[in-house]
């Protein structure tokens, strides 16, 4: 097995970052983890919650944790970051804009679909 094989062997888990009902959505389908230092694999964000924090967590979970395979964040929460988004371009962990319940998708804003149109020249 290669090394890059390898490294990507340990992700196992999905990540979340999202309103409280996306969390509480996913948690009850079962992708909730704890790790032994506590970490958890999901964050939930409200009208409290700053665009550092979110980054943060962002960070955390695209750069630190190597054990997220896919990380999920609604669209809405997502512009708020949007700059780290749009830069982001790393394979794992894949990055998935989804919607919520009180805010629609709009392919328009998602990263990934923007790449794609332009590596197609629309």
């Amino acid at each position: 097995m290669s090394q890059s094989t390898r490294e990507y062997d340990k992700r196992n888990f999905l990540a979340v970052i999202g309103d409280e009902d996306t969390v509480t959505g996913m948690l009850l389908a079962g992708i909730g983890h704890v790790s032994e230092d506590k970490s958890k694999n999901f964050m939930v964000v409200d009208a409290k919650t700053s665009p550092e924090q979110i980054e943060k967590k962002f960070d955390e979970f695209t750069n630190t944790r190597k054990d997220i395979a896919v990380l999920l964040i609604n669209q809405h929460i997502a512009d708020k970051i949007r700059f780290r988004i749009d830069t982001y371009t790393q394979a794992f962990p894949a990055l998935l804009e989804i919607p919520s319940k009180d805010h629609p998708y709009d392919p328009e804003k998602d990263s990934i679909l923007r790449r794609v149109r332009r590596l197609f020249g629309e």
